[in-house]
């Protein structure tokens, strides 16, 4: 903790500052910790609680708060350090139909997360996975077009209100929205999104549901495929990128909504403790 650059107690900043504006991503800012010590110092804060970053960092908790919710998410199974990956593997291949997106369990931004169709495959790819994190999710591929929504709570009491969806297209070959394209200009992000108005309400009562569910806070985004088999939600950001490349201003300028009225509104519901 620094104030103008000198080093200070979490006490004086306690003391110092209305309100925190949360920006740190992944690890550590976005999984509860942070937040946990804000809270035990009645600092207020933008962003989720402790238990709802938590949650929502942790796909396999949040695809059960999901499942609960009627909200449909792909078949998936969890590996961890210690188990035997090739069994795992194995396992996976019994349980889960070919292709598999594999992705740590605890990690943003899409790192260490691969695409693969075959046992060989799985096992370098969950592998890999737990590299970044101590557990893994298997999930089943599903084939579609990839929407994300945001949602925003409202001043007004346990009101939340979605953006407009928007539509990302990888480029031809690619099938997963890795890490490395996150930032890329050769992802074209469509908003709003190519869909029906029923496609559209739908995602954004699903998106809303899902914010509510595990008791988001302020804003987050919610990452959709929309297929023939129906609209499944792959996983939701309880702090979401806010950068130019970043999905949530792209859907905020296509409402004719400013960045910095955004988060005016976000510092608004922080101090009022909303």
């Amino acid at each position: 903790w620094h104030i103008n650059g000198i080093p200070v107690s979490i006490e004086r900043v306690a003391h110092s500052v209305d309100v925190v504006w949360n920006a740190l991503h992944g690890e550590y800012g976005e999984d509860g910790k942070i937040q946990q010590i804000l809270h035990a110092f009645g600092i207020p804060y933008t962003g989720s609680t402790p238990f709802a970053s938590a949650v929502g960092m942790n796909k396999a908790l949040a695809k059960n708060y999901f499942s609960h919710a009627g909200i449909k998410t792909p078949l998936g199974i969890v590996v961890r350090q210690g188990d035997d990956v090739t069994t795992a593997a194995l396992n996976a291949f019994k349980k889960i139909p070919p292709p598999y997106v594999v992705k740590p369990l605890t990690s943003g931004s899409s790192i260490g997360l691969s695409l693969t169709r075959t046992i060989d495959g799985l096992t370098t790819a969950i592998d890999y996975a737990l590299k970044y994190s101590p557990a893994v999710l298997v999930e089943e591929y599903i084939k579609g077009k990839e929407v994300t929504c945001g949602v925003i709570d409202s001043l007004e009491h346990d009101q939340s209100h979605a953006t407009h969806p928007v539509e990302i297209v990888l480029p031809e070959g690619m099938d997963v929205f890795h890490h490395s394209l996150k930032h890329s200009d050769v992802v074209q992000r469509i908003s709003p999104a190519r869909l029906s108005d029923s496609e559209r309400e739908i995602l954004q009562a699903l998106a809303i549901r899902a914010h509510r569910g595990i008791g988001m806070r302020h804003y987050s985004v919610a990452d959709f495929i929309v297929s023939p088999r129906g609209i499944y939600l792959l996983e939701v950001n309880s702090l979401p990128g806010l950068t130019e490349k970043s999905l949530l201003p792209l859907a905020l300028e296509s409402a004719d909504l400013s960045l910095e009225d955004f988060i005016d509104h976000i510092l608004t519901l922080a101090l009022n403790k909303k």
